[in-house]
């Protein structure tokens, strides 16, 4: 049986968002956004984990921030410690500070900006005691030795290799402290290798799960947030006993960016 626990997670309404510039495969600014779809299906969103007993916070907008809605790239916060974003593109500079004032006004006093380019969730994420942290696109190699450093967790360095698979949230979830799903063919060998050892029991997603961002998914341990269409993927933690909750995010798609992109999760107490 698996046991869900109730988690705190902090979200920005998509108020402003809008495709004007592409620093990832995904964005063709282009092709038209339609922003009040983007708020509806991130509605839901808030109010699927409403329902599951989870707390939600929301941090105000800012006009001029359309990616600003992508709140798990904001900042990683664990025993109640936060390390803010310092972010690659300039484009997204200014988050970073909106994040970290938004933590100071809630509560965090042991918060700290990033000396070297790391992207908060977006490349780290916690499985058990080990902080996974991925470069190759976004987030700097040396920003992983700041971050053993402040959280005094064991961090495994893993390299993204295909652009579409920027972050690591977008080829890689967390389901419980034991297991994860990812994608093999987003890793260099040698960290897909890494995975396997770790991970020897992972959930291993298709193609065609993973382009859909199905991997971009939020587990209490039980219950998996996740785009609906990632089919093979649900019917996967079906059999591995989740319970997968599908929803819709494809608007915010056309950023790149889903489920976990939205959700920044605020683990310990605020100091």
């Amino acid at each position: 049986m698996r046991t869900a626990r109730t988690r705190h997670y902090l979200m920005c309404r998509p108020t402003y968002f809008d495709v004007v510039y592409s620093i990832n495969p995904w964005m063709d600014p282009s092709k038209p956004v339609d922003t009040r779809l983007a708020i509806s299906q991130w509605e839901n969103l808030r109010e699927v984990y409403l329902g599951l007993g989870h707390t939600v916070d929301t941090i105000d907008p800012v006009p001029g921030l359309p990616d600003m809605v992508f709140a798990a790239n904001g900042a990683t916060v664990i025993d109640g410690r936060a390390l803010v974003a310092r972010f690659r593109d300039a484009q997204r500079v200014a988050e970073g500070p909106a994040y970290h004032d938004w933590l100071r006004d809630n509560g965090f006093t042991d918060l700290r900006t990033a000396g070297a380019v790391n992207e908060g969730e977006g490349d780290y994420l916690l499985a058990g005691d080990w902080l996974l942290a991925g470069q190759g696109f976004r987030s700097d190699p040396r920003s992983h030795e700041e971050a053993q450093e402040f959280f005094g967790r064991p961090v495994v360095g893993l390299t993204l290799v295909d652009p579409h698979y920027y972050h690591l949230d977008t080829a890689l979830t967390v389901l419980d402290e034991r297991t994860i799903a990812y994608y093999p063919a987003a890793f260099s060998p040698g960290s897909a290798a890494v995975l396997r050892r770790l991970f020897p029991d992972a959930v291993l997603a298709t193609a065609e799960d993973a382009a859909v961002f199905g991997l971009n998914a939020a587990s209490d341990g039980r219950n998996v947030v996740l785009p609906d269409n990632a089919t093979g993927l649900k019917d996967q933690l079906r059999a591995r006993g989740f319970h997968p909750v599908g929803v819709d995010l494809s608007e915010l798609l056309k950023a790149g960016g889903s489920v976990k992109c939205c959700t920044l999760e605020l683990r310990g107490a605020a100091t």
